[in-house]
């Protein structure tokens, strides 16, 4: 959503303060827009505070996020930020991050989402299994003293229980072989998701700290997972089908099914260039768009 450049005044008072990040949304679209054309200054920073009601402090911070985005050059202390030229934002942010497996890259990226005050994790996936793992990391550094955070929000969609999954899948298609796969596959979304919110809660008890865990059922299989990390990082892998067998209880079955902790795992930071920064931006819309729409209260309760 485009954010109004107006500021409008209410009784004659200002309207609540926008946020720096509201402020660069702002300025990002005049310069996506032309409205800010390239080799243009930027008005000063008091200028700039003047306009939207906020501190100085808040439109340095604007400006940092879009120098990084490198649709900015110039930004210092001093003089005004002048607006990038097409060949430096086309030429800069080129370094390349490799993908890795999920519990290779997911790990790593969850703990050090815990040095944060303030946790915020969304995830949608088949089971939650690979979030299950890697959050274990950091709740043992909590428990040892070398991190607290203040809050923690996690907020998960899972493909519901009463709906037919594209996978995973019996290769016969057969109803009773069917029915089979689908109670393994909601036992694992079960016990998985009552695991990750029973650790997660115990940290309210334990530590003092305010955690929220919600979780949401979608009316389909997805076919990619996500993980959007303290609103400024998203990782997206899809998950790709082989053909494999698997024991279910002394029988072995011969199924479609996706292995999603090996599932290669792409980053999105937002500050790293124009595309990543507006595929966290889309990754978010996307996920609230689900949550707040088509999923349903979901329950995590055999049977």
């Amino acid at each position: 959503m485009v954010v109004s450049t107006e500021h409008a005044a209410v009784n004659g008072r200002k309207r609540a303060q926008r946020s720096h990040r509201e402020v660069a949304d702002v300025l990002r679209d005049r310069i996506r827009s032309g409205s800010l054309r390239p080799g243009e200054r930027m008005p000063t920073q008091a200028e700039l505070a003047d306009e939207f009601g906020v501190e100085r402090g808040a439109v340095r911070e604007a400006l940092r996020i879009l120098h990084r985005e490198h649709l900015l050059s110039n930004v210092s202390k001093g003089s005004p930020a002048t607006v990038a030229d097409v060949a430096e934002r086309a030429s800069a942010g080129s370094g390349e991050v490799r993908p890795q497996p999920t519990m290779v890259g997911l790990a790593p990226r969850i703990a050090a989402a815990f040095d944060a005050p303030h946790v915020e994790i969304d995830a949608l996936c088949l089971t939650s299994i690979s979030l299950t793992m890697a959050i274990g990391e950091p709740l043992r550094q909590i428990h040892a003293g070398r991190r607290k955070p203040a809050k923690v929000d996690v907020r998960v969609l899972l493909p519901s229980r009463d709906i037919d999954l594209a996978f995973p899948a019996p290769v016969d298609g057969a109803d009773h072989q069917g029915d089979r796969v689908h109670r393994r596959w909601l036992d694992q979304r079960n016990a998985q998701g009552q695991v990750l919110r029973h650790n997660l809660l115990a940290l309210r008890s334990s530590h003092g700290i305010d955690v929220s865990v919600q979780f949401r059922a979608l009316p389909f299989t997805p076919p990619v997972k996500l993980y959007l990390i303290n609103g400024s990082e998203a990782l997206f892998a899809y998950y790709t089908l082989t053909k494999r067998d698997e024991e279910i209880g002394q029988e072995s079955l011969e199924m479609y099914d996706a292995q999603g902790t090996q599932s290669m795992l792409f980053p999105f930071k937002e500050g790293d260039g124009l595309r990543d920064t507006t595929f966290v931006e889309q990754s978010h819309l996307w996920f609230n768009a689900l949550w707040n729409t088509i999923s349903q209260d979901l329950e995590l309760a055999a049977g």
